[in-house]
C-alpha cells in the first residue's frame, strides 16, 4: 500500500516532472482537437430523432437549432447549401430526424451536429406542422369567407397550373372540349418535390401579373391542380409560399389538388375547392348543350307568352266591339243636327239679302234727280255768298272810293302808321288806277299841341 508519508503526490506551487511520467501536459487547444478527431471519428454518420426548439436562420442563411427529446438537448447547425433544399419550413415544436455528423465546436468546448439533411419524423409530424400551419394561416385572415371571389359563369380565358405531362392536364382538356370549349393556359410547373412550392407560387402570380391588354390574354380563372397522393407527395401545396400566392391572387382560383379526400393548404386558400381537377373543369364552365337546350326552352316560352298576350287582346277588342253603339246610331243625331243647322243658314242667308236689297233701295231714292239738283243750288248759293264776301273784305276795294294803300317800296309790307313810314323812308302808294312811289322828305317829330298834328311834306 502506498505511504501516507510520501509527499509526491501533493500539489506543489510549480509543477516538476515526477518519476515514471513520460507524458507532458497537453494544451486545451490539443486536448479539443484531439476530441474533435474522436466524435467526428466516432460519429462521422448519425441520424437523431427530436423536437425542434430555438430555430433562427442567420442572414448568412445558415440555421442554429437544438433537437431535443425528453432526456437531454444537442445543438444543431445546418449550412446554408443544406438549408435551401430542405423540402419543409422548420418550425418549433416539430418532430424530425436529422442526418448528419457530430463535432465540437472549440470555442466553447461543445459537442452539436452538423445536419446535411432534416426530414418530418413520419406524418404524424408532418400532420402536427400542418395544423400548425393552418392555424397560422387562418389566423391572419387568408381562409376568411368574405375574402372568396365568385367564379365567372363563363370564363373566356382559363389559366391551369399543373404538370405539363401528367394525366391532370389530359383530364382537363377533355372535360372542358366535352363542356363548353374555352382557350386554355397551362402554366408547366412541378407538382413534387425540391422547388415544386416556389414554382406553383411562381406561376399564380405570373398569371395574376398579365395584363389584361397584353399579347397573352390575360386568364379569367385560375385552376391550381394535381393528382392524388399521399401528404408528402401534395406538401407543395401546403407550403407557405404557394398558399400566400393563392390567397393574393385578383383572379378567382378553384383549387383541385388529389383526390376527395385529400385536402391541402391551398384549398382553404382558394376561391372555390374542386375534389379532382376533372370536376374543376365541370365548375370552370357550363355545358354548352344545357344553355343552348335552356336558350331554346326560354325562346319558346317567350313565344307562347306573346301568343297568349296576343290572343288575349284580340278577345278583349272583340268584346269591346260587341259593346260599342253601331255608327248610325252613334252618327245619325250629329247628321240631323248638321241638317238642321244647314236649313236655319239657308233662311238667314235670304233674309240678309232681303234687309240688304231694302236698304239698297232706299239708297238709290235718295240719289233721283230733283234732290240732286236741290242740293247743287244749295251749294251754289254758299258759293255765291262766299265769293261776296272775299270781294267785299279785299284789300283794294277801298281804293274804288278814293282811299290810297300805303306799302314800303323795298319790302311791299303795309304802312299803317308814320312811325314805319319814317323807318321805311322809300314808299310805293297804291291807287285805283295803279302805283306811284314816293320818298319821306322830313323826318317827323312829335306832333302839334293843336287839334291837328303837322303834315308832312310829301312832295
Amino acid at each position: 500500500m502506498p505511504d501516507p508519508f510520501d509527499d509526491t503526490d501533493l500539489p506543489r506551487l510549480v509543477a516538476e516532472g515526477r518519476e515514471g511520467d513520460n507524458d507532458a501536459p497537453l494544451s486545451v487547444g490539443e486536448l479539443s482537437l484531439k476530441l474533435k478527431r474522436m466524435v467526428e471519428g466516432e460519429f462521422g454518420h448519425v441520424r437523431l430523432r427530436g423536437e425542434i426548439s430555438g430555430f433562427k436562420r442567420a442572414a448568412s442563411g445558415h440555421v442554429y437549432l437544438a433537437l431535443k427529446d425528453a432526456d437531454a438537448v444537442i445543438d444543431g447547425v445546418m449550412w446554408r447549401g443544406a438549408a435551401d433544399r430542405l423540402q419543409f419550413r422548420p418550425q418549433d415544436g416539430i418532430e424530425v430526424v436529422a442526418t448528419g455528423k457530430l463535432t465540437t465546436y472549440p470555442g466553447r468546448s461543445k459537442y452539436q451536429i452538423v445536419i446535411d439533411r432534416m426530414e418530418l419524423a413520419g406524418e404524424g409530424a408532418l400532420m402536427a406542422l400542418f395544423e400548425k400551419l393552418k392555424a397560422q394561416l387562418a389566423g391572419e385572415g387568408l381562409f376568411d369567407v368574405a375574402r372568396k371571389k365568385p367564379l365567372p359563369f363563363a370564363p373566356r380565358v382559363i389559366g391551369v397550373v399543373t404538370s405539363p405531362t401528367g394525366a391532370v392536364i389530359r383530364d382537363i382538356l377533355h372535360r372542358l372540349e366535352d363542356r363548353f370549349p374555352t382557350h386554355v393556359l397551362v402554366w408547366p410547373v412541378k407538382v413534387q418535390g425540391d422547388g415544386a412550392a416556389a414554382e406553383v407560387a411562381a406561376a399564380v402570380r405570373g398569371f395574376d401579373a398579365m395584363p389584361a391588354d397584353g399579347p397573352v390574354p390575360r386568364p379569367d380563372l385560375v385552376i391550381v391542380a394535381r393528382g392524388g397522393g399521399s401528404i408528402e407527395d401534395l406538401w407543395a401545396f401546403n407550403e407557405e409560399v404557394a398558399v400566400r400566392a393563392v390567397a393574393a391572387c385578383s383572379i378567382p382560383i378553384i383549387s383541385a389538388v388529389g383526390h376527395e379526400t385529400d385536402t391541402s393548404l391551398c384549398d382553404f386558400a382558394a376561391d372555390m375547392r374542386a375534389p379532382t381537377p376533372t370536376a374543376a373543369a365541370e365548375m370552370a364552365v357550363p355545358v354548352r348543350a344545357e344553355l343552348a337546350n335552356g336558350i331554346a326552352s326560354m325562346g319558346l316560352r317567350a313565344e307562347r307568352c306573346a301568343r297568349r298576350y296576343h290572343e288575349r287582346a284580340g278577345e278583349r277588342l272583340s268584346a269591346l266591339v260587341r259593346v260599342l253603339p253601331r255608327r248610325d246610331a252613334l252618327l245619325g243625331p250629329q247628321r240631323q243636327k248638321a241638317d238642321d243647322l244647314g236649313a236655319r243658314l239657308d233662311r238667314g242667308l235670304e233674309r240678309r239679302v232681303t234687309l240688304a236689297r231694302g236698304v239698297l233701295d232706299r239708297a238709290g231714292g235718295a240719289l233721283r234727280p230733283a234732290v240732286l239738283e236741290r242740293k247743287l243750288d244749295a251749294l251754289h248759293h254758299r258759293l255765291d255768298g262766299a265769293g261776296k264776301l272775299l270781294d267785299a273784305v279785299h284789300p283794294d276795294k277801298p281804293l274804288q272810293r278814293g282811299y290810297v294803300r300805303v306799302g314800303a317800296k323795298a319790302s311791299g309790307k303795309v304802312i299803317a302808321s308814320a312811325a314805319d313810314a319814317r323807318a321805311a323812308g322809300a314808299l310805293t302808294l297804291h291807287f285805283r288806277d295803279g302805283p306811284v312811289d314816293a320818298r319821306v322828305e322830313r323826318g317827323g317829330g312829335k306832333p302839334y299841341a293843336g287839334d291837328k298834328p303837322e303834315q308832312p311834306d310829301l312832295f
